[in-house]
């Protein structure tokens, strides 16, 4: 994707010219710094408040130990309320306040939200999507491509950090926010598309070949005859553009960020709030952006994660999330730019979750946890979205229970920041995989994102911790003795072969359906299934069907008939060299394998043909995480979580989290270590009250001394 910028003007070339020149993230003593204690923040908007309250808040959170705030990311048209006019009169009125109580700020590129003068003076600044042009209100509506928006952009970046760098409180950047492409499919992206194509496919008869592109007449035999991608049927280019746009976004923040870069002190810091798919919650890979390769122009990686409460806080979006966010840059800590203090009206939190969640964060490696947002907003379609306190800023039960957090975080933060994972199983997740996968969504329209998370619940909820590894020549697979991976439906021949390696070398695979089924171009691979997967899990398969009735035929793990059910896909696997684990029962498919394994090389392969119960897969993980050698606390299941690491004072570390609302008693094996919380030292069982937390040091160092 690299340079596919440059054909859209002489704009898109300076955006290459400045990515070259200052690279993704100084490494060194004297780059970028983050304080060395855990950040406790809210996102703070001076615009928005009813009267002039900028010191009684700072005092308030001053009060309440919050030691960082997020500002302007969302103010471009009061910070420029004309073109080249520029009032940062809220900015330093915030900066002076939060500076005079010791409050760090990071300052948002208010990019995401346009004026209303820019939208009027260069109406071609809307986004064009495949249904038409946005209309001005709604943020995130603009073209992330149009030269008339990035010269607008580049000139309030450069204002505003060259206003705020040098005060004192200022410690980072957030470049944009949650940035996407936005759906842009205007005649500027198609041929920018097009010239992307020209460069990776020089001859249109490869490119025929690649996409199936005679089916239906879709051939393409002149460049100039290509046409827009907005109304194809054919997933092979609804694929390529798909990732042709995560290449925009890759580059639009690899700009914003060298921009940044250029004008900043050089001890501040970048990041980027990224949010995760989404189901009125915070769910699964974001399917518009690469958060592999977007990462890479941070110096340190953040994100949004949202999440039900009350009955329904598991925690398992709040890990996954902080699991996804460590792994992007190779397992450095990360900041939680935003959740929820309250969020929608459901979201209300019982007692004693806002502190549960904050720790949680922390015991999937974030050194910040910062909430959007401090004060909920009186005015437009956010007025419902709870922030720490309500449209009276008045202190309440919330604010309260946020006081002891941040007295926590202040004590115990210089101890258990950069906290690092070693985890020995990984989920592999590809953004590729995902949008070819949607094309063809399973019967009751299920998409990857519902097919990959329940088997990271399952290991969740068996306290078996797992890393979110992506496609990468770079990654080091041989570091995990077990990786999961769920519908890889598009993949190339090496990504596969990486994968089968992995296994060969001695690595427990565990491959489900619809996995191997089409290469990299979304083509469907000319071999009996799954394709490249075939030897490396011994079996092969031609049919498959919607399952309708059908369950195993074997009493596996002793589970019900109802956890034997086979849903959403089955494929009528055919054992060549593996073991058959379970096959179909059903009263016309009886001979059918449903589960296998294979030895393959020093290692084995785990095929699963058809979508699982959640207690089926648990129990699958589990007897496969057992015979990779996997260790983890087995005598402790949901709702009691245990989340572990590595201290830089070189003592392991163990976060207890109960979720419930009723007692939970830690097991013996768990109980032996010191309380950081309360300093009480525990060597037998005790218990965690309901949405409790403990975290415990262990006294031996890591390393036995």
């Amino acid at each position: 994707m690299s340079g596919m910028y440059r054909i859209l003007g002489n704009l898109l070339a300076i955006f290459a010219s400045i990515a070259t020149a200052f690279p993704a993230a100084a490494a060194n003593e004297g780059g970028p710094q983050l304080p060395k204690t855990v950040l406790y923040g809210v996102a703070y908007y001076d615009e928005y408040t009813p009267v002039d309250r900028v010191e009684q808040d700072a005092r308030m959170m001053q009060a309440a130990h919050i030691t960082v705030v997020r500002i302007a990311e969302s103010t471009w048209g009061t910070l420029e309320p004309q073109p080249g006019v520029f009032d940062f009169s809220h900015v330093d009125r915030v900066l002076d306040a939060m500076h005079r109580h010791g409050i760090r700020v990071i300052v948002g590129t208010p990019t995401y939200a346009i004026p209303t003068w820019l939208a009027r003076e260069h109406p071609d600044v809307l986004v064009t999507r495949a249904d038409g042009q946005a209309k001005f209100g709604y943020r995130q509506n603009m073209d992330i491509t149009n030269p008339n928006y990035l010269a607008a952009a580049k000139r309030v970046i450069v204002a505003l950090v060259s206003h705020v760098k040098d005060n004192p409180a200022v410690i980072g950047y957030q470049i944009d926010n949650e940035t996407k492409a936005y759906g842009t499919a205007g005649p500027n992206v198609q041929a920018a598309f097009v010239a992307a194509m020209k460069k990776k496919w020089p001859s249109l008869e490869t490119l025929n070949r690649a996409w199936g592109l005679d089916y239906w007449s879709n051939r393409i035999n002149r460049w100039e005859d290509f046409p827009s991608t907005n109304g194809t049927m054919n997933a092979s280019v609804g694929n390529a553009f798909a990732e042709f746009q995560r290449g925009l976004v890759t580059e639009f923040l690899a700009w914003q960020a060298a921009l940044v870069r250029k004008h900043a002190r050089p001890d501040q810091f970048i990041t980027q709030n990224f949010d995760l798919g989404w189901r009125g919650y915070s769910y699964g890979v974001q399917p518009e952006v690469n958060h592999w390769d977007a990462a890479r122009a941070l110096d340190i990686a953040g994100v949004d994660i949202y999440h039900p409460t009350q009955d329904d806080l598991t925690g398992a979006n709040i890990a996954f999330g902080g699991d996804l966010t460590r792994s992007l840059k190779n397992g450095q800590n990360y900041l939680v730019m935003e959740t929820e203090a309250q969020g929608f009206p459901q979201w209300t939190p019982y007692p004693g979750q806002l502190r549960l969640q904050a720790f949680s964060h922390l015991a999937s490696g974030a050194n910040m946890v910062e909430y959007w947002h401090w004060a909920t907003t009186q005015n437009a379609v956010e007025t419902y979205w709870r922030g720490l306190l309500t449209q009276d800023y008045q202190p309440n039960e919330l604010y309260e229970e946020a006081k002891g957090i941040g007295a926590d975080f202040a004590r115990l933060g210089p101890t258990l920041v950069n906290m690092k994972k070693e985890n020995q199983v990984a989920i592999y997740v590809s953004n590729r995989a995902l949008s070819a996968f949607d094309w063809f969504k399973l019967p009751g329209n299920h998409d990857y994102n519902q097919v990959m998370r329940p088997f990271y619940d399952a290991l969740y909820r068996q306290n078996i911790e797992a890393d979110i590894v992506s496609p990468d020549e770079h990654a080091d697979l041989s570091k995990y003795k077990m990786i999961v991976v769920p519908a890889l439906y598009a993949a190339s021949d090496a990504e596969i072969a990486k994968l089968n390696a992995y296994a060969k070398n001695g690595g427990h695979l565990v491959y489900t359906f619809k996995s191997g089924f089409s290469d990299e171009n979304t083509k469907v691979r000319y071999t009996t299934q799954p394709g490249d997967i075939t030897a490396a899990a011994g079996v092969t398969y031609q049919l498959f069907t919607e399952p309708k009735g059908v369950s195993l035929d074997t009493d596996l793990y002793g589970l019900s008939e109802k956890d034997l059910q086979a849903r959403w896909w089955m494929e009528f696997i055919k054992p060549t060299t593996a073991q058959v684990l379970a096959r179909y029962k059903h009263h016309s498919w009886p001979a059918y394998a449903a589960i296998t394994r294979n030895e393959y090389g020093k290692g084995e392969v785990t095929y699963i043909g058809f979508m699982p119960s959640d207690a089926l897969i648990a129990r699958l993980l589990a007897d496969t995480a057992h015979r990779a050698g996997v260790t983890w606390p087995v005598s402790a299941h949901f709702p009691l979580i245990v989340r572990s690491g590595l201290l830089t004072d070189g003592h392991r570390v163990h976060y207890l989290l109960n979720y419930s609302r009723e007692p939970v008693t830690v097991p013996a094996a768990l109980a032996v270590g010191t309380d950081l919380i309360d300093c009480k030292y525990h060597d037998s069982p005790f218990q965690i009250g309901p949405w409790g937390v403990a975290i415990l040091r262990d006294s031996s160092l890591a390393n036995g001394q």
